[in-house]
């Protein structure tokens, strides 16, 4: 059996004042490369993972669709599950 995972990780400081997205891509439980909106690059994690990252790196619109996450995804949810989270404290 083998298993391909994706594992998308937001990270907040200061609520939304600082986020960081990581996209991880995995296989067979190793972590082949991943995406840190902090560098805002495919960064590869294992020599299987290094031909995946150097392509989706020459690919623009795919880049800033990755790079666009941190808005669209993170401080997009982040306001979501304020009310049920962090308020309630």
């Amino acid at each position: 059996v083998f298993q391909e995972m994706f594992k998308g990780e937001c990270q907040y400081l200061n609520g939304t004042e600082r986020v960081r997205f990581l996209a991880r891509y995995i296989y067979n439980r190793q972590q082949l490369l991943h995406f840190d909106s902090d560098v805002g690059l495919f960064v590869a994690d294992s020599p299987l993972g290094e031909p995946q990252a150097k392509y989706w790196n020459s690919q623009t619109d795919f880049l800033e669709n990755e790079r666009a996450e941190v808005d669209r995804y993170c401080r997009h949810n982040y306001g979501v599950v304020t009310p049920f989270t962090v308020d309630r404290r």
